[in-house]
């Protein structure tokens, strides 16, 4: 699983920080059949979690209602320096992993 993570390379310390991710997955409902009409086994994304600086500041639990490719946003407030990092995991215990370094000022 590929994503694209987008947060400001800079702030100012106290400033909300955008945080928007897109996560390239089928999200598959396992309501669908396919050609030779077996339906299509059931794979979402069931845990997401983000951390800045090492302290969780964003979790999601998704199910079967998210589309394909999830985007998610929200705002985390700006303290320090550091990595923002957000992972997750599928029903088939995929996971996936994607950074962003913010920069903080003042």
């Amino acid at each position: 699983m590929t994503a694209r993570i987008q947060v400001p390379r800079e702030a100012r310390r106290g400033d909300s920080i955008e945080v928007r991710i897109v996560i390239q997955h089928p999200m598959e409902t396992g309501f669908r059949y396919d050609s030779l009409g077996r339906q299509t086994p059931r794979n979402v994304i069931h845990r997401f979690e983000c951390r800045y600086g090492g302290v969780e500041v964003f979790r999601a639990s998704m199910g079967a209602g998210i589309a394909a490719n999830p985007y998610l946003r929200f705002f985390v407030r700006a303290e320090q320096s550091g990595d923002i990092e957000c992972r997750w995991v599928d029903q088939e215990n995929a996971s996936g992993y994607a950074s962003a370094r913010v920069t903080v000022n003042g």
